[in-house]
């Protein structure tokens, strides 16, 4: 994945990394909508390719399917040899090329270079594009914020499936620095990873942090020195924030989105902040922050009015963003990147948030009701579509519900049709559900209602939803 980073956009191809933890359906159509030519696949994931590559409707022409060797795998190499067309494998590909090769330059900066997806969306797929021009932008702009040295050591438990790794695939090679990768990981490979390689840096969501702060003393390894954490996605919790800069780590945070190519926000912390409480200190740092350097311009304001919200850290509006790394647009849907990026180049977020006197902002709740579960975007809406479909449904809305490992996990507040001889129980829904949609969207809470609380009009409050689900507290430890 790392070397594909380089290799497909120096061939003159647009790179399209697609989240392994989809389901085939899901799959299919972003294949579909893509017109995808060419697919690298692990051997783990050719089974979910192949269930994918059958559901892609006869008139569809599918991707030549190249498979790559794995050599730490037991028996991944039989299956690679026996999915390779022709025996075209992705080191066969390697070996045949020119070495000599003069790497294909865009035309324009502008050209498209990368197509990720920034949800599961099966009815209607979110393909983002991002130039060459904005992605070098937000490149050097995340080195430059982040105070990258050079020949850092970098340890991926960021997939670079999200937002191509927030622009570190790049970053640390211009860099010169060293990149570990782990086929999976827990809390104790991570520290036996830190320890072994000297590790400097690394990305993650907030659940990884959990994992770290969480570890039985087993798991943990002394620290080869301070390691540098940048952070992004749900607000890390105060209290997991604590723990894990008692463990020796420096944990940094920000915020950008899959629109953004990397990190737009950071929260640049501040030698007066140093002296605080470590309470207060936590609560500051989980701000998303102020503009990066080369983002041009972030605002809060009234969706209504269109001007900014007061500076007071209560009065909410919609995050908005101008700058060079914008994205060019949504694939295929003009009318969606009109809504988002408007004429004079500011990208409306869909995200609620307040402005701090000090010009901090920080989110207070998702216009779009989206969860984020293991740094993963769960959209509700897609949720909901997937519980209507059951027939003994009646009514159903989902929110998040708190977590203390996953940050957030889907929670479903569902009422039955009436005269259904044997309604569902709460685990036969969350089945159901796990069968029609990737785990991590699933539900992990149902609750059962005689009838969901709405307004005069007939819409569902989901705000005494939330409250609903915020009261439950997080649930015990569990897995998807």
């Amino acid at each position: 994945m790392y070397e594909m980073h380089f290799g497909v956009p120096m061939s003159g191809a647009v790179l399209n990394t697609i989240n392994l933890r989809l389901d085939a359906r899901t799959i299919s159509v972003l294949l579909r909508h893509s017109g995808s030519k060419l697919i690298f696949v692990d051997p783990q994931s050719l089974p979910l390719l192949y269930d994918a590559l059958c559901l892609l409707p006869h008139s569809h022409q599918p991707p030549r399917v190249v498979p790559i060797e794995d050599p730490y795998e037991e028996n991944a190499n039989s299956s690679v040899l026996s999915a390779a067309v022709g025996g075209l494998t992705y080191e066969k590909l390697i070996e045949m090329g020119d070495p000599e090769f003069k790497w294909v330059r865009p035309k324009s900066e502008w050209d498209p270079m990368v197509l990720n997806y920034t949800s599961g969306t099966t009815s209607a797929p979110k393909g983002v594009v991002h130039c060459h021009r904005g992605l070098y932008i937000v490149t050097v702009d995340s080195l430059i914020d982040w105070s990258v040295p050079k020949r850092p050591v970098y340890l991926w438990t960021l997939p670079m499936f999200h937002a191509n790794g927030w622009s570190y695939p790049w970053g640390i090679a211009a860099a010169g620095g060293t990149n570990v990768c782990l086929r999976r990981f827990d809390a104790a490979t991570i520290y036996a990873a830190l320890a072994t390689h000297r590790v400097t840096h690394m990305c993650g969501a907030p659940v990884v942090l959990n994992m770290l702060a969480n570890a039985p003393d087993s798991a943990r390894k002394p620290l080869p020195g301070t390691v540098r954490i940048l952070t992004a996605g749900a607000p890390p919790p105060a209290a997991v924030l604590h723990r894990v800069e008692a463990l020796g780590f420096s944990v940094g945070h920000g915020y950008g989105l899959t629109e953004t190519g990397g990190m737009a926000l950071s929260c640049a912390w501040k030698v007066e902040w140093d002296r605080l409480p470590a309470a207060e200190r936590a609560r500051l740092k989980a701000r998303q922050g102020v503009r990066t350097l080369a983002m041009t311009d972030i605002d809060v304001i009234d969706r209504a009015t269109g001007r900014s919200v007061r500076r007071d850290g209560a009065t909410m509006g919609e995050i908005v963003l101008r700058g060079g790394y914008v994205m060019l647009g949504y694939l295929k849907d003009e009318e969606g990147t009109s809504r988002a990026v408007r004429p004079d180049g500011w990208f409306y977020t869909g995200d609620v948030g307040v402005m701090h006197s000090d010009g901090y902002v920080e989110i207070k709740d998702r216009s779009k009701d989206v969860i984020i579960s293991g740094g993963e975007n769960v959209s509700s809406v897609e949720v909901e579509s997937v519980l209507y479909g059951h027939p003994a449904v009646n009514e159903a809305a989902v929110v998040a519900r708190p977590d203390d490992y996953w940050g957030e996990t889907t929670c479903a507040f569902v009422s039955m049709k009436e005269g259904v001889a044997a309604p569902p129980t709460e685990a036969e829904v969350i089945a159901w559900c796990r069968e029609r949609m990737p785990h991590y969207m699933a539900p992990k809470t149902v609750v059962l209602k005689p009838e969901l609380p709405k307004t005069s009009t007939g819409k569902v409050q989901k705000y005494l939803l939330r409250e609903m689900a915020k009261a439950m507290g997080s649930p015990g430890p569990s897995r998807m």
